[in-house]
């Protein structure tokens, strides 16, 4: 029988099968970490929960109420725009990046009353640009450098909508709805937020592949059509929206603007991949697979992040029912369609016209044979993670039917909003 671990230090597993356990019942891992068993929550009194932890006390939602009681200010306030500028404390607090997506719009909007008939650089920031010449219905765009103005703007954007729906809506709402612990409270937004865009950008996903060659998930034409250097509007838009998002996503993370979980490195890793191949993909011309990639990613994450928001609001019967789906939809989207993309890639690359398949940008085509691996080593590194995922939530589900739980009742609260030292000494 395992000895038990020393105090303060978490056993090092000593097989495959105690790591993934280890995983499995980690109140802090980003996947698994929801569906862990939680502690009591604590009362409300006077209308405001009071909950002892670490000698500070924590409460819900508003600052009104936070000034009431006597309690800290969130770090959703604004701190002064220059000073949340340089601390790029803007990607938290909503009003800062308000103000900094108005400071282009009213440029553009001085430019253009100044000297209408001159070029605006302003447009880069706020609009597609590079639109291809031709008579073509409908219009044809291309990829610039403008785009970079682009992608730095719509961040700042998608820090003003995520902020913005999850402290004045989610976080409300989540309350509302019973959930009072403070950092499940955040979860709870976080989540939320995920149904909210991947809802969003599944469905402009799936509009955008109707309208091409590739509906539905027809590989073949991944290559046979290649280069698509030219796209319509509402693809370039939809390409550099979701590419804006997760560079917005990334940010949040590296700079743990918001309070890391244990699996920091493993997330990092995660986003790494996704915009290496979101960025590839652009360059080379290749947004067909991008996007039908993206459609297999946020389509389940739709599900993933629901499930999530069932157990917070503590509806473990529905849970279990959800987390069904989950498993349903998560090995179609996740595994056979990114598994038939792999195999699309491997078999039909040579189907790539012989004058594209030449390293020469001027002309779009990007495709020398050796890029095939280029193309699929990251999209089967992303499916090795996701099987060794497909691993954990088969272990949960099993978990649930047969124990009748969505957890290890060894486990504690996720993220039981201990400072970081701690957290890192329980590692």
């Amino acid at each position: 029988m395992a000895s038990k671990p020393t105090a303060g230090r978490r056993k090092r597993a000593s097989s495959v099968k105690e790591a993934i356990n280890d995983i499995e019942t980690d109140p802090a891992h980003h996947l698994t970490g929801p569906f862990v068993n939680s502690r009591p929550t604590p009362p409300s009194e006077g209308g405001v929960l009071v909950a002892e932890k670490n000698g500070h006390v924590r409460n819900g939602v508003s600052p009104k109420k936070r000034a009431e009681a006597g309690l800290p200010q969130p770090d959703f306030l604004a701190n002064g725009l220059w000073s949340d500028i340089t601390s790029l404390n803007w990607a938290r607090v909503p009003t800062s990046a308000l103000f900094l997506m108005f400071i282009p719009m009213v440029l553009y909007l001085q430019w253009q009353i100044i000297s209408p008939n001159a070029a605006n650089p302003f447009r880069y920031l706020l609009m597609i640009q590079y639109p291809v010449s031709s008579t073509s219905d409908p219009a044809m765009y291309q990829k610039g450098y403008g785009d970079l103005a682009f992608l730095a703007y719509y961040i700042v954007v998608f820090c003003f909508i995520r902020q913005s729906l999850t402290i004045y809506f989610l976080r409300p709402l989540g309350w509302k709805l019973g959930v009072k612990n403070e950092a499940k409270l955040d979860r709870f937004a976080e989540q939320g937020y995920a149904v909210i865009y991947m809802s969003t950008s599944g469905a402009l996903g799936l509009w955008a592949m109707y309208h091409s060659p590739t509906w539905y998930f027809q590989g073949r034409h991944y290559f046979q059509d290649y280069p698509y250097w030219k796209m319509t509007k509402f693809m370039k838009s939809y390409y550099l929206l979701q590419f804006s998002y997760w560079l917005q996503q990334f940010l949040i993370l590296v700079l743990r603007l918001e309070k890391p979980r244990k699996d920091f490195k493993e997330l990092v890793a995660h986003h790494i991949v996704t915009l290496w191949l979101i960025g590839c993909s652009y360059l080379v011309n290749l947004t067909p697979i991008g996007n039908a990639v993206f459609i297999t990613m946020d389509v389940s994450d739709i599900f993933l992040a629901f499930v999530k928001i069932l157990n917070y609001l503590k509806l473990e019967k529905a849970s279990v029912v959800a987390f069904g789906w989950l498993v349903l939809v998560w090995s179609y989207t996740r595994h056979y369609l990114n598994l038939r993309i792999l195999w699309d890639i491997y078999n039909d690359f040579e189907l790539i016209p012989k004058w594209a398949q030449q390293w020469a940008p001027e002309t779009g085509a990007w495709l020398v044979p050796w890029m095939k691996w280029q193309i699929f080593v990251p999209l089967a590194l992303l499916q090795a993670l996701n099987l060794f995922w497909y691993l954990l939530i088969w272990r949960i589900l099993l978990r649930a039917l047969f124990k009748k739980e969505l957890a290890d009742e060894r486990s504690d609260d996720e993220d039981d909003g201990q400072p970081d030292e701690q957290n890192d000494k329980d590692d």
